[in-house]
């Protein structure tokens, strides 16, 4: 099928490549033989009169022509998708859909688990891939490759829709059987304590905590650095480090591990967990339902 001179099938593999960039990857990622997928950048560096991708290595680089038409082929393909390849309505209790999430193991502990059952009750074909925070996420939104991106409010992009879930607010923890926190702690003293921190991403950005002490010129002394919130509690528990959490998380292990909330000399960190979508699919019905039991499910939380 040709639009104008191109061949629309040409928009499909240009897309796989930008989303694979290696040719045997992006050719299996649309069910194309290899010499297929060359004959396809072929055909569109012919048409766009330009080279979209350069060699690097085993790795296809896009040139800033192909960075441009990214996100409108993008778009257009998720348009057709969502608007004329999707049946029409959303039934929850017959559909298949599988949502990609972004989030923390704090949300998934406290939040994202009821929802999953939730839904398992009103739609039990519809399934979920839950996956660690990103160093990226915008890309992933702007193209539309995930579902939701659930994190605080003041890391989300400023282009794409977005909604409140409940406020949340750190709390400093200790192991309970640490005598050393019977006594009030100075300001010199917490910073030169050994703390445990939950850093995200592949590049292990500074914990959410590091990042605010940035404001007040301080800085922690980081012992050992965690993927997640869960992994905090067994690391503090016999011995003198402290950490600091969200406090829904603390309460969901108080009862079952000895921490203790302490007093730091350092103002409360407050924050707005909220949920994050596709500016792609802010007319889409599944994502409209799934958006609705997120923010039931949030009000019962706070």
């Amino acid at each position: 099928m040709r639009f104008n001179g191109l061949d629309l099938n040409l928009l499909v593999a240009f897309d796989a490549l930008m989303t694979e960039p290696n040719l045997t990857a992006a050719a299996r990622r649309i069910n194309l033989s290899q010499p297929a997928m060359s004959a396809a950048v072929a055909r569109l560096r012919t048409y766009f009169h330009d080279e979209l991708f350069t060699m690097m290595g085993r790795k296809l680089v896009p040139t800033p022509r192909a960075e441009a038409l990214a996100a409108p082929v993008r778009e257009a393909l998720s348009h057709i998708q969502l608007s004329i390849i999707s049946p029409d309505g959303f039934k929850p209790a017959e559909s298949n859909r599988r949502f990609k999430i972004i989030l923390s193991d704090f949300m998934m502990t406290v939040f994202l688990r009821k929802v999953v059952d939730r839904v398992a009750q009103e739609a039990p074909a519809v399934s979920f891939d839950l996956l660690p925070p990103e160093e990226d996420p915008d890309q992933l939104l702007r193209r539309g490759e995930i579902d939701f991106l659930v994190c605080p409010e003041l890391f989300m992009s400023r282009t794409h829709p977005k909604m409140p879930l409940f406020d949340e607010s750190y709390v400093y923890v200790g192991c309970r059987m640490n005598k050393q926190l019977n006594k009030p702690i100075t300001l010199e003293r917490y910073l030169s304590t050994g703390q445990v921190a939950a850093k995200f991403g592949r590049t292990i950005r500074p914990s959410f905590d590091e990042w605010l002490l940035v404001e007040h010129d301080l800085k922690i002394r980081i012992e050992v650095a965690v993927p997640g919130f869960s992994l905090i509690p067994p690391l503090i528990m016999g011995t003198d480090r402290i950490a600091t959490m969200p406090s829904r998380m603390f309460k969901h292990f108080e009862n079952t591990m000895p921490l203790r909330k302490i007093q730091a000399p350092l103002p409360v960190f407050a924050f707005t967990e909220a949920v994050q979508w596709p500016a792609l699919h802010n007319a889409d019905p599944a994502s409209i339902w799934l958006r609705s039991i997120f923010l039931q499910e949030a009000s019962r939380i706070a």
